[in-house]
């Protein structure tokens, strides 16, 4: 499975961006899909997942704001990021795992897209 993201970017506080994340080769293995991101000095997070299914799970720092959205006839992940601020910059990462819990290790990896939000 190779995930490659796109979307990334510089953005004034208060704006937004959407990141998309395409997968390919054997796609018919992934479940869960998930962004996390990585800031320098900090560990990495999960922001958010979505299963196949459309079950989803979302940061306590980012509900509200974000929204993950797959669409599996197009093997594309997204995560709609609204009223950014500035901690939100990072590395974002896209990643997959072949099956449905999202808060479990994940398998297949992204290289990211940078998110730099100025404030």
């Amino acid at each position: 499975v190779q995930l490659v993201e796109s979307g990334g970017g510089l953005v004034q506080a208060g704006g937004s961006l959407r990141l998309s994340c395409a997968a390919s080769g054997n796609i018919f293995s992934i479940n869960a899909m998930g962004w996390y991101r990585q800031a320098p000095g900090k560990e990495r997070e999960l922001v958010a997942a979505i299963t196949r299914g459309g079950s989803t799970y979302y940061a306590d720092s980012v509900k509200g704001r974000f929204t993950i959205s797959r669409d599996n006839a197009k093997n594309t992940l997204y995560l709609q990021m609204n009223s950014l601020k500035p901690e939100d910059t990072a590395m974002y990462y896209c990643a997959a795992r072949p099956g449905e819990l999202l808060r479990y290790e994940y398998d297949y990896w992204g290289q990211g897209t940078q998110v730099t939000v100025s404030s």
